[in-house]
C-alpha cells in the first residue's frame, strides 16, 4: 500500500517538476521576462532624465531671451551688431 501511495506521490512531483521547468509558463521564461524588466526599467530612467533636461531648455527658452541667445550664438554662429567675429582656422598640414 505504501509502496504505491510513493510511486504515485513520484510521479506527481516530476510532474510538477516538468511543468516547473519546461511547462508552457516556466521558471526560465520568468527569469528572462525579470531581466528584461529590469533593462526597460534602466531605459526608462535614462529618457526621464532626457525628457526633465529637455523640459528644463524648453523653460528656459520660453523665458528668456539669453538662452534664446546663446543658443542662436553656438549653433548658428550668429553676433550682435557692433561685434566682431574672429574665426582661427588651424594651418593645414603640409603633405610632401
Amino acid at each position: 500500500m505504501y509502496r504505491w501511495l510513493i510511486t504515485l506521490l513520484i510521479i506527481l512531483l516530476l510532474g510538477l517538476q516538468y511543468r516547473l521547468w519546461f511547462g508552457e509558463v516556466n521558471v526560465r521564461d520568468i527569469w528572462d521576462l525579470n531581466a528584461k524588466i529590469e533593462l526597460q526599467k534602466s531605459i526608462n530612467q535614462e529618457l526621464i532624465q532626457r525628457n526633465s533636461e529637455l523640459e528644463a531648455e524648453v523653460q528656459d527658452l520660453k523665458k528668456g531671451k539669453a538662452a534664446l541667445e546663446e543658443r542662436a550664438r553656438s549653433e548658428l554662429g550668429m553676433i550682435r551688431d557692433g561685434e566682431t567675429f574672429f574665426q582661427l582656422v588651424e594651418p593645414a598640414e603640409e603633405t610632401k
